[in-house]
């Protein structure tokens, strides 16, 4: 590997050896890397010893043809434990690549600004508290990766760096951005996440190639109007911020994906959105929005809004008429017009409920919401209308140990497709609930003391939803696997250690909702075979690791992994959204 021509003395300067002995280089990696002139020494165990790398044997012997050797142009040094780099890097002016994360590095040497051919530089998961000026004169620097460090500050002339595309500072200590970005016209992709910014420079709009913007988890209380003018903006993320407002975008005619969860806005104004024709994922959940404006039906490219866990308490029925729409999550409002367990049917049936009440909205012009269960006056014990015109038996929120058997009773022959006995006192599924098996649909059993799930209901077999969240099970009996039709299950805040197996085998099944149990593992190769499963809910969990072969569940639309103790993959690949932690676990699975 020739470490540059005009270098005087030893031409192994570079790679100065340890004086302990060290863990060998492989002889045949080090021919293969003068003819390919790429070296991976990786997860190799090099220490701070080797500030450069340990490689033995580097001069040319007898039997080597010197035509054949070709300069070192990408070197990987990741996932060691080095604590330094030698100056000596200089010696290798060829390199376009050089890949250092996830070691242990303090400090970075002031000759790296002398690897002018340099286009790759990944220092990503280390312990850096600043980056050197000399750092700024990398002019074909393409992609830089400075995530999960230390830093506090960023150098002034970075704006130097014209031809970036990629820059990736998530997860430091950064306050503020140097005014100097507005000249990085290349940059394509930005990542800002998870630092301590209170805003952000207006001239950042000047990075007219931008289509992606990450600014999750700081302190933004507001954004600069500015923004709004980045005609390349395809992907803006917000996330976990201060603002109480959005900004309007006049220019933004490419964003696709707007993502806002988590702060406090307050206000969702048409001006907001009237502009946004090309987006297709809008995410406000987590705020305190408290209406809808119709003008969110102008953008008919929308495929997901997540509204979850807002004020809201009435939605534009036209809502329903949206073409694209496939996701539209609303738990946690304050609905007056829809049914809670309308809510748990699932998107398609949501959207038919809307478009229904359009007719009625021309119908009944002074805007009355529709008689529903929750809001009919209950003279009697029994609502017998709800029995009779909306196929619900109600029996909620009574702090009650059993459902008195008149309930049961009064069904008599009247086909009954929804039950709720929500949040009571059962310890038990009610066993006459299997005299409803040829009508029930969905069964809210949720917020009860529930510790094992009864026969009865395994004889429920046209069940589509089944919601026993904050109950006290532990396991789910085999014979649930004749539940056939069975397309959403809610088993949050149970007594989970493992997850059950025989949900692998109910293959309707779109939608399970597993979080905060004590799950330790799945196994991705069963859930491949849920070829119809959308939405996998994991969150707050024991998983100790998360098995790369889950990438390949290609039917996924929304995995939710946080707050469970493993390491990898990090909160910002998480931040990213389910598409990216499916890629990124595919990039684990070995070879």
């Amino acid at each position: 590997i020739r470490t540059g021509r005009a270098a005087a003395g030893d031409p192994r300067a570079g790679f100065r050896r340890a004086a302990e002995p060290g863990p060998a280089v492989p002889q045949g990696l080090i021919r293969a890397a003068r003819k390919s002139g790429q070296l991976n020494l990786s997860g190799r165990g090099l220490t701070e010893g080797e500030c450069l790398l340990r490689v033995q044997n580097l001069s040319f012997g007898a039997a080597d043809r010197w035509w054949e050797q070709t300069d070192l142009t990408k070197l990987i040094l990741a996932s060691n434990k080095l604590q330094c780099l030698s100056e000596d890097v200089k010696l290798l002016p060829a390199l376009t690549v050089l890949d250092v994360h996830d070691n242990q590095l303090t400090s970075l040497p002031s000759a790296l600004g002398q690897l002018e051919n340099l286009q790759k530089l990944d220092v990503s998961h280390n312990k850096l508290k600043s980056i050197p000026e000399e750092v700024m004169q990398l002019s074909h620097l393409r992609s830089l990766l400075l995530q999960h460090n230390e830093l506090s500050c960023l150098p002034d002339g970075f704006g130097q760096l014209v031809h970036l595309e990629e820059l990736d500072v998530s997860n430091n200590h950064l306050t503020d951005i140097p005014t100097s970005f507005a000249l990085l016209i290349n940059l394509v992709r930005l990542n800002l996440a998870c630092n301590q910014l209170k805003n952000l420079p207006a001239d950042i709009s000047a990075m007219r190639s931008l289509r992606q913007l990450d600014c999750t988890k700081n302190y933004l209380e507001t954004v600069p109007s500015k923004l709004a003018t980045m005609a390349s903006l395809e992907q803006l993320y917000l996330r976990k911020n201060k603002l109480r407002s959005l900004p309007e975008f006049p220019s933004c005619k490419l964003l696709k994906e707007l993502h806002a969860g988590e702060n406090q806005i307050e206000i969702l104004n048409a001006e907001n959105l009237k502009h946004l024709n090309s987006l297709s994922v809008l995410e406000l959940r987590d705020n305190k929005i408290k209406s809808v404006p119709d003008e969110i039906t102008l953008l008919q490219k929308l495929e997901r809004l997540d509204l979850a866990n807002n004020d809201i308490s009435r939605l534009p029925y036209t809502l329903g008429n949206l073409p694209q729409l496939k996701f539209l999550a609303l738990e946690g409002n304050p609905l007056r017009t829809i049914r809670r367990d309308l809510l748990q049917k699932g998107t398609q049936e949501l959207l038919k409920y809307l478009r229904s009440k359009i007719q009625d909205d021309v119908t009944n012009p002074n805007g009355e919401p529709p008689v529903t269960a929750m809001t009919l006056p209950s003279e009697s014990r029994i609502n017998m209308h709800a029995i009779t015109t909306l196929k619900l038996l109600e029996y909620s929120e009574k702090q009650a140990a059993v459902v008195p058997e008149e309930m049961f009773d009064a069904v008599r022959s009247h086909p009954v497709t929804t039950v709720n006995f929500s949040k009571n006192q059962l310890s038990e599924i009610p066993p006459r609930i299997a005299e409803l098996k040829d009508s029930l649909c969905d069964v809210n059993l949720g917020f009860n003391k529930i510790s094992s799930v009864s026969l009865e209901l395994c004889l429920l077999r046209k069940l589509t939803h089944l919601d026993l969240r904050n109950n006290f099970l532990t396991s789910l009996p085999e014979e649930m696997e004749a539940l056939t039709g069975l397309q959403v299950i809610n088993l949050s805040f149970n007594r989970f250690k493992a997850f059950p197996g025989v949900l692998y085998r109910i293959l309707a099944l779109e939608t399970i909702l597993l979080s905060n149990n004590q799950v330790g593992s799945v196994d991705p190769l069963q859930l491949k075979r849920m070829d119809r499963l959308g939405t996998l809910d994991l969150q707050n969990n024991d998983l100790l690791q998360v098995p790369p072969e889950l990438g390949n569940c290609e039917s996924l639309r929304t995995l939710l992994l946080e707050g469970n103790p493993f390491r990898t993959p990090r909160a910002a690949v998480l931040a990213r959204g389910t598409a990216a932690v499916l890629e990124y676990l595919r990039s684990r699975i070995p070879a």
